[in-house]
């Protein structure tokens, strides 16, 4: 009989082309993701007088610099230039281009799925480290660099050494007002931004087999903030009732005999894992990061730590994040004041996460002025048939159109220098929302309980009596 396998030994073996004698796997890709960041391995493609060797399979998506206001016309030159370039790219390799004018367009890590480009079974690649977001359908997903990109648009294949395997279980009902988001966040803080290096993380257990496929997007998503490679979750009927009918899904017999093969895409029983971490979710609250990593987070009703108190190893980051941010060891999370707020991005963007906000922010007006950037031109569509707009817009918040937006920052939406924002975004270095910015990440409904309360505050008794 056969050793039981993985769903990463699964997926890498039914990829991998060939392997060299240092053990580093050539990879077939089935989807390759491109933005406007792409335009170095579109110039190394250039210097060869080279083609995208397989165009049909290599989708471009304006986002990184999208402007989420006055798209009609670009003030800023230096944007206008890199979308133009991406334009030029496309047009010029005959390549599908999700452009700023498209109702398709949106975060490449949000259009992938809802367009049913992402599939189980699929290995996929972007020069993006967050594409580990599309390992929620079963897929192996992972960003990678300049040059793995222009490899990839001239053979359809990339070079990549098979991680270890780890499996986080998490089992139990999530308390109200508990994300994917403070699930990931959760684990982070526990086994620090180093804690997966080296490994391929696959999340397993009631909790994960609960969310929706939203909360496992965000899951996989934040990954790679732990060190992972990349994340997944087995695909189950969540996955199947997603995907179903989107404009790329496979429809008819072949839908039937898609969904037969994706029940394969399972960690046979007695697989091995290299580590294996197993999480209670009654122990998660609403998690909220204090300094310039990830894995700097608590919950929300918890005092900030004092460096004296930590390891040497820690000490010094921490005494140094605490000055960044502006705060003192032992003062309370709850009750931090903040200057603005910002919902969005690739990890909280979708239809689920403005939903959940727009439950704490309905019939009340927020103390500090804030941007709603949906992670895709499709979810605002939805959000505006829904009305969420309209509960943003009278609570004061700003509500905008699709773009990786304020996340990042490349599309002129900034957090000043010094301020403090509560952000659903997915990284809190320095610097990273602006220079001099302060962010706190939380999830959506967090965010939405700091612009009604002008602090980072607890969501769950603002959240009495109402439905995300």
């Amino acid at each position: 009989m056969s050793q039981p396998r993985t769903l990463l030994d699964k997926l890498w073996r039914a990829h991998e082309v060939l392997q060299r004698e240092d053990g580093v796997s050539l990879l077939w890709v089935d989807r390759h993701l491109v933005h406007e960041g792409s335009h170095h391995a579109f110039a190394k493609l250039a210097s060869r007088g080279a083609a995208v060797a397989v165009p049909e399979q290599t989708f471009a998506v304006v986002d990184h610099y999208a402007p989420t206001r006055g798209r009609g016309r670009i003030a800023d030159p230096q944007i206008a230039r890199m979308i133009d370039t991406l334009r030029q790219n496309a047009g010029r390799h005959d390549l599908r281009l999700f452009d700023l004018d498209d109702p398709s367009q949106g975060i490449v890590h949000v259009v992938g799925p809802e367009q049913g480009l992402t599939l189980p079974g699929l290995l996929i690649n972007c020069g993006d480290s967050h594409t580990s977001t599309h390992g929620a359908f079963g897929a192996l997903a992972f960003g990678i660099g300049a040059t793995e990109v222009a490899h990839v648009l001239a053979t359809q294949t990339v070079w990549q050494k098979k991680p270890k395997a780890m499996r986080i279980s998490v089992e139990g009902p999530l308390g109200p007002g508990v994300t994917a988001k403070d699930i990931a966040l959760n684990w982070i803080a526990r086994l620090g931004t180093g804690g997966a290096q080296g490994h391929a993380v696959e999340y397993a257990g009631s909790t994960i087999q609960d969310l929706s496929m939203e909360g496992r997007m965000t899951l996989c998503n934040l990954s790679i903030e732990g060190g992972a490679r990349f994340g997944m979750v087995a695909p189950d009927e969540t996955t199947f009732a997603y995907i179903k009918g989107r404009p790329y899904a496979p429809d008819g017999p072949a839908w039937t005999a898609a969904v037969e093969e994706w029940r394969s895409l399972v960690s046979d029983a007695g697989a091995a894992f290299d580590r294996e971490v197993v999480i209670n979710a009654a122990d998660i609250a609403p998690t909220v990061t204090w300094g310039t990593s990830p894995e700097q987070a608590l919950p929300i009703d918890a005092a900030l730590p004092d460096p004296a108190a930590l390891t040497p190893a820690k000490a010094e980051a921490a005494a140094a994040a605490l000055d960044y941010m502006g705060l003192a060891a032992g003062q309370h999370l709850a009750g931090t004041p903040v200057d603005q707020v910002f919902i969005g991005s690739c990890t909280n963007g979708r239809i689920e996460d403005l939903r959940a906000a727009a439950a704490v922010l309905s019939g009340r007006r927020a103390k500090v002025p804030g941007l709603v950037s949906p992670g895709s031109q499709r979810v605002k569509a939805q959000a505006e048939e829904e009305g969420l707009d309209r509960v943003f817009t009278e609570a004061g918040l700003e509500w905008a159109a699709s773009g990786c937006s304020m996340c990042v920052g490349m599309n002129g939406d900034l957090v000043e220098s010094g301020k403090r924002c509560a952000s659903s975004t997915n990284r809190n270095f320095r610097g990273r929302q602006g220079r001099g910015a302060r962010t706190h990440l939380m999830s959506p409904a967090m965010v939405a309980a700091a612009a009604v309360t002008g602090t980072i505050a607890d969501v769950r008794p603002l959240l009495a009596g109402r439905t995300p």
